[in-house]
């Protein structure tokens, strides 16, 4: 069973915090347990702890041992996967659906990382007769990962799984909103028989304090952070000092551009399950529908039939469409935003907040609105939730031109039957990922990232591991030894 209480994990141990905080269930209100914050100073002891690891263990040095570790861990994330998903499903509110989909991306994402932990390749030249350089690619040291709320289980593995592959040590900070998942995988990781103690460290949070800590401490030499592009600023700025390796995914304001000889009824499907994949609380859902002006209104009929259609509720409840919102405060935001949405432009689908028995919970239905000011908040920030704009366009120059109007470029999705036009947008569009007739094609031999302010270096397949890696040139005068 999982464990009611969550606490921090260092070199091997559980180890308690300062106090103890509720963990609710977003659907209902319900309590499901509590953690136990970490400090400054536990985050401090579990980087000492760690960087002692990458010192004296040779966890750096045993490509074997590492992809073993990761092997085992996989296993039990796999035993563990309805476990877990039904934990996702009470703690983080997703969809039954959509948290199995969550632990099955994450036991593919730390098998995938687990094969490339034995084949981390440099490369030798000789510059003169018997003159070799080596380039050797060496673990950067010990990595800090703060993890977000919206995908606890994914978004920790895709920054862990590469970093252990690397060689390097870590240091974890969950997010408060779903510490009991957390612990549950950290369960899994301790289980390991493999495993060295001190590789990899816990460290919870209500706060801020843990995470300033991990940022400015010596013995931190990379951080991977996914969240706001708010966040990843300051981080950038406390890591300045200490000259720390940043991995940063931040937010995103994914358009939808739709031209008039797609396929309409694949548009619609695509988009709506796009932009409403846990509720509109993921980086590259779609957020803007970029819609070619010839089809404005039909495209505006069927995506508004759709979005009604969606059925809100629990994510135990099999009938559910769309889950809830992490919490109360996210659907009051949201819904203060919705109001805006309605004076700054056209309103077709307003969300609300169901009444009767859905009322206690973090539950917002859908929200579609025409807007045509590109420098409206609205257009600009992400919001992070299922709310949604329909903006159009005349000629592909203006679709570019509105699809690279915001600061982000995380993601991007184009609909045409026309290669030539759909590889010209492909190249155009300043996104790390741009699909082509579909939309949130994610998975671990496919590398993201982002452009601009959603972020800096790249998750997900072979490059994933750059971050975590440092390059290290050995040079060989043959004739000299």
């Amino acid at each position: 069973m999982t464990r009611t209480e969550a606490l921090n994990y260092i070199g091997g141990e559980w180890v308690k915090g300062a106090g103890s905080e509720t963990s609710r269930n977003p659907a209902d209100g319900t309590v499901l347990g509590s953690y136990q914050p970490g400090t400054a100073a536990l985050a401090d002891q579990a980087a000492a702890v760690a960087s002692a690891a990458f010192e004296a263990t040779g966890w750096s040095s045993l490509p074997r041992l590492r992809a073993a570790v990761l092997f085992e861990f996989a296993d039990r994330l796999d035993v563990a996967k309805d476990e877990i998903a039904d934990l996702i499903v009470a703690e983080n509110g997703k969809l039954k659906r959509e948290a199995l989909g969550e632990m099955i991306g994450a036991i593919s994402e730390v098998r995938y990382y687990a094969g490339l932990a034995r084949t981390v390749l440099g490369r030798t030249l000789e510059t003169m007769p018997g003159n070799f350089s080596m380039m050797n690619r060496e673990a950067a040291g010990v990595a800090a990962i703060i993890v977000p709320w919206n995908a606890p289980v994914t978004l920790l593995v895709r920054s862990l799984a590469p970093a252990l592959a690397a060689g390097c040590t870590t240091v974890i900070k969950p997010a408060p909103q779903t510490p009991l998942i957390h612990e549950r995988v950290m369960r899994c990781l301790h289980d390991c028989p493999s495993l060295p103690r001190g590789v990899v460290n816990s460290i919870n949070e209500q706060g801020s304090q843990v995470g300033e800590a991990l940022v400015a401490s010596n013995d931190i030499d990379v951080i991977s952070f996914t969240g706001s592009s708010a966040t990843g600023k300051r981080i950038m700025a406390g890591a300045a000092p200490t000259l720390k390796r940043l991995s940063l995914e931040l937010g995103g304001k994914a358009p939808a551009t739709v031209f008039a000889d797609a396929d309409l009824d694949q548009v619609v499907r695509e988009v709506t399950a796009g932009s409403l994949v846990m509720a509109g609380q993921v980086c590259v859902a779609a957020a803007r529908f970029l819609v070619e002006k010839s089809i404005e209104k039909d495209f505006t009929d069927r995506i508004k039939s759709a979005f009604a259609a969606v059925r809100v509720g629990p994510g135990s409840d099999a009938h559910s469409q769309m889950g809830s919102l992490i919490d109360l405060a996210n659907r009051d935001r949201l819904s203060r935003i919705i109001e805006q949405a309605g004076d700054e432009g056209q309103m077709i689908l307003e969300g609300r907040a169901p009444d009767g028995p859905l009322a206690s919970g973090a539950f917002l239905t859908p929200t579609l609105f025409k807007i045509d000011d590109l420098s409206s908040s609205l257009v600009q920030e992400e919001l992070f939730g299922p709310i949604v704009s329909i903006e159009t366009f005349e000629t592909e120059a203006e679709a570019v031109k509105k699809a690279n109007a915001t600061e982000y470029g995380l993601a991007a999705s184009v609909f045409t039957h026309d290669l030539n036009r759909a590889m010209r947008m492909s190249r155009a569009v300043r996104a790390g990922t741009v699909w082509l007739n579909c939309h949130g094609r994610l998975f671990a031999e496919g590398e993201t990232g982002g452009y601009r302010q959603s972020g800096l270096g790249r998750l997900h397949g072979v490059e994933g591991l750059n971050d975590f890696l440092e390059t290290k040139h050995v040079y060989l005068e043959a004739g000299a030894v």
